[in-house]
């Protein structure tokens, strides 16, 4: 064989063309297409959920902490690290690293659930996302933590990969149900504040990238919107890990004080649910603010939260479109000298989990059985949460606090928490117009 021949490039294998958005594809579709294969093959078969709720040491001790939990927690564990470990190793990572960090954010993340799962803390709202953010910052924050634990921190990785699962959540079925005043709240609430976020964004001087991912953030649903937008745009990794960070920062007083407002100023209680669902970032938080208002809240907020996690798909078309179309230096660059990217350019920037977000909710409301729905969404769920704390964990791991202030002299933190007083009041005119019988009768959804 002659030199010339030997050096020709050889084409990669197919698994190593894989991007990470495919690679979340390919594990959040395995997991549910498993899980729903279980289900339809062994209908009578209960798929055990690990434990993770208690009130006391004893009870702690008992269910969360016997052996057959900690195997299941460990089981899933092993499982998870099989699948993720497939894709990291076709992206080209260092097995011999991925290992060892993988178990330590696997443990951090139960711990993050287990911590949560205290009813006391629970009533309140604090849910896991804020311990697993509070573990990765206090461990990523110290000098000493060892590089190959920050190698495993594949926040963008774990998240969408439990965003393709939450897919089987989000029906189409039940943002029906918040007929037309919930579509429009979404539609109003999610086009005005984003607007506003960029707006205020550029006052400040802060650059769009910045700008786009945290206008995307406050609008629409927090950290799995920005990792959207962030697709979208192809943006920087390390300002995506600052909105994150402050997303879920901001998002802690805003469960304290939102319910507590709704008491002291009387707010009728569908319209303090609708309120907490356009204004919180997850349906979890949503839920466990408005256990404290009422369940009409509870409802109003879930629904509300629901019809604005179905906008992820369409954000991520439009904000992929005009990041490509955009006039600017970084546009004309991407565009070439005629200045008209095609639609390879906008698919190229499209983030390509979000189809499998798309496709499993469309799965899941027009295809499975209800009944099958029903045995299934509890797994699921608990499957999509552990993604979601390891994704947590990571961005912990990979957050400064002094970024916070340094970045941009914090003129970002600043757009953000400026944006999220926007929404905030924004949002309440909607929810109490739309919702307190001034347009519409009042939701019957008690």
């Amino acid at each position: 064989m002659s030199q010339q021949e030997l050096a020709i490039p050889q084409p990669k294998p197919l698994l190593e063309k894989l991007t990470e958005d495919w690679w979340a594809v390919i594990t959040g579709g395995f997991i549910v297409a498993l899980i729903l294969a279980f289900a339809l093959s062994l209908p009578d078969f209960k798929i055990q959920v690990p434990v993770y709720s208690w009130s006391s040491g004893e009870e702690l001790i008992a269910k969360v902490l016997s052996p057959a939990n900690l195997l299941l927690i460990l089981l899933i564990g092993g499982g998870f690290f099989l699948l993720s470990a497939i894709a990291v190793k076709s992206m080209g990572d260092d097995m011999r690293l991925y290992l060892p960090g993988f178990g330590v954010i696997y443990l951090l993340a139960v711990t993050s659930l287990i911590i949560s799962g205290n009813k006391t803390l629970s009533y309140y709202g604090l849910e896991y996302v804020i311990f697993a953010l509070v573990l990765g910052l206090i461990l990523g924050n110290s000098n000493a933590t060892p590089t190959w634990i920050k190698k495993a921190a594949r926040s963008e990785f774990f998240i969408k990969t439990g965003l393709v699962i939450l897919g089987s959540s989000i029906l189409f079925t039940d943002i029906i149900k918040a007929g037309l005043p919930g579509i429009i709240q979404a539609i109003l609430v999610v086009a005005a504040v984003w607007f506003f976020a960029l707006w205020l964004s550029r006052k400040l001087k802060v650059d769009d990238e910045f700008g786009v991912i945290l206008a995307s953030a406050v609008s629409i649903c927090g950290v799995a919107a920005a990792i959207v937008a962030s697709g979208a745009i192809q943006g920087d990794k390390k300002k995506l890990s600052y909105v994150t960070t402050l997303v879920l920062i901001v998002a802690i007083p805003m469960l304290v004080l939102q319910p507590w407002l709704i008491k002291v100023f009387h707010i009728p209680e569908i319209v303090g649910g609708a309120w907490l669902g356009g204004t919180l970032d997850t349906t979890a938080s949503v839920a466990a603010a408005a256990q404290i208002v009422g369940p009409g809240a509870v409802k109003a907020g879930v629904i509300i939260k629901f019809s604005q996690n179905v906008l992820i798909g369409v954000a991520a078309f439009f904000i992929a479109i005009w990041w490509s179309y955009r006039p600017s230096k970084e546009g004309a660059e991407v565009a070439g000298t005629a200045g008209t990217p095609g639609f390879g350019i906008v698919w190229e920037r499209f983030p390509k989990f979000v189809l499998g977000f798309l496709a499993t909710s469309l799965l899941f409301s027009f295809v499975v059985p209800a009944s099958t729905i029903g045995e299934v969404k509890d797994i699921l769920k608990a499957l999509q949460t552990i993604w979601f704390a390891m994704a947590f964990v990571s961005i912990g791991l990979e957050a400064r606090f002094k970024d916070l202030v340094q970045v941009e002299g914090g003129r970002p933190a600043l757009a953000f928490i400026g944006a999220q007083i926007f929404n905030v009041i924004w949002t309440l005119i909607w929810a109490w117009i739309l919702f307190g019988g001034y347009l519409f009768a009042v939701p019957d959804i008690k």
